[in-house]
């Protein structure tokens, strides 16, 4: 085998490395893209030139530029109190049901294309996640920090599984329309973005299935840790501060 084929795979080992030694991701996956650029033979304008391309006409720009900005000054000017306290005021809210609300809207939302509706910068960090967070203080008090932080982590797996499975129900995605070119592109003519959509709905409805299921437990747990928290001994509490 010619060794010279597998130079373009490059890339793959340095994002491993990058990550494993916890290096920027920016920076991991700026270097990886730089190291396969040039071991595919591209020169060092036309990498760069691909690279301002790219960047230049992603959507994301948006995001960096105009909206964490704009998310920035509504925190400090006490988004994320207001959304807690008025989540506080509803007696039925728990941190599950209001996960489980996001998880359908940002599914059903995401198999219509509408992607940008959510999203961690605009609606996890300064929306969603202090919203749970009310819930489960109005419920038990006061949370130490590894209850608050798993209530975060729940809130952001919701963003991330349900735009996962939902935009792949969405026929003009790119994902889907990456498959139905490989697909034509190797002889199998008969599978169009239709039909692959509509079999994303199985999948998306069984990751809504088991997440409602994951998303259940999740007021239980909040009640078992925040128990075990208080229960913990003297030289417990010492050893997690240490």
């Amino acid at each position: 085998m010619d060794v010279s084929l597998l130079l373009p795979l490059i890339g793959i080992p340095v994002v491993v490395l990058g990550f494993a030694l916890r290096f920027n991701p920016l920076l991991v996956v700026t270097t990886a893209g730089l190291a396969t650029g040039l071991a595919s033979g591209m020169s060092l304008v036309a990498l760069l030139e691909t690279f301002g391309e790219k960047f230049l006409n992603s959507r994301q720009l948006a995001t960096f530029i105009l909206i964490l900005p704009v998310i920035g000054l509504l925190e400090q000017y006490g988004l994320k109190e207001r959304a807690q306290s008025w989540i506080a005021s509803i007696r039925k809210a728990t941190s599950a049901r209001i996960l489980m609300l996001y998880f359908v809207l940002r599914q059903g939302t995401a198999m219509l294309g509408l992607l940008s509706l959510g999203g961690h910068a605009q609606t996890v960090r300064p929306l969603i996640a202090p919203m749970a967070e009310g819930a489960a203080v109005h419920r038990h008090g006061d949370l130490p920090k590894p209850i608050r932080d798993k209530i975060r982590a729940h809130a952001a797996a919701c963003d991330n599984v349900a735009v996962f499975f939902g935009e792949d129900v969405f026929l003009a995605f790119g994902a889907v329309l990456l498959m139905s070119a490989f697909l034509q592109e190797n002889g199998i003519t008969d599978i169009e973005p239709l039909y692959i959509g509509l079999w994303g709905i199985p999948t998306a409805l069984c990751a809504l299935l088991i997440h409602m299921g994951r998303l259940l437990m999740l007021d239980a747990s909040i009640g078992r840790d925040l128990a075990a928290w208080q229960a913990r001994t003297p030289d417990q509490a010492v050893l997690e501060r240490a």
